[in-house]
């Protein structure tokens, strides 16, 4: 009796191992890489105002979020080669402030900022959307639009939306004519 008993575990158990093994593999999900899990930036381009296709670059441009009073960090402080960049806008409000400044620098004497303030009001309905589980869920941003106080000094001309959602930051959605 014990033989037989052996025999028949000894074709049991590869059986056993091999359906361990199938089911085991069978039951991994794919790994959970999220690619496109980004809330998309707001993408700004700017343009010459007396040659409206062309576009212009901004000197020593610095964008701050003015309710947080931080310095944008998605693009490079104060560069001076930029003619589009790509800005966040805020997911706990319908509207984000920015200071837009042009020849941005610091006093030799003071430290305070110099150079012409524009303060541009982006308002917006957030849309939230479920990407998958490894990026969760995204904002989405609709209606948008941007304003900007009239003033003789102001160093933007013009504003243009392109755009009214913002589901990607592969296209410019505002145009800014200076």
């Amino acid at each position: 009796m014990k033989s037989v008993f052996n025999f028949s575990m000894k074709k049991i158990l590869p059986i056993l191992l091999i359906a361990f093994l199938f089911f085991y593999v069978a039951s991994c999900e794919k790994d959970d890489i999220c690619v496109d899990g980004d809330t998309p930036l707001l993408v700004i381009g700017f343009f010459d105002a007396d040659n409206p296709t062309e576009p212009k670059e901004v000197p020593s441009l610095r964008v701050k979020e003015v309710v947080l009073d931080q310095n944008i960090n998605t693009i490079t402080d104060r560069a001076s080669n930029l003619d589009s960049i790509g800005i966040p806008l805020r997911i706990d409000t319908t509207s984000t402030q920015f200071s837009f400044i042009t020849n941005s620098a610091d006093d030799d004497t003071t430290g305070e900022e110099t150079g012409n303030v524009d303060i541009l009001t982006v308002s917006y309905s957030m849309q939230e959307k479920f990407v998958s589980r490894a990026c969760g869920i995204v904002a989405n941003y609709e209606e948008i639009n941007v304003a900007l106080p009239d003033n003789p000094e102001n160093w933007i001309k013009d504003i243009d939306v392109v755009q009214q959602k913002v589901e990607n930051s592969n296209n410019i959605h505002v145009k800014i004519f200076h």
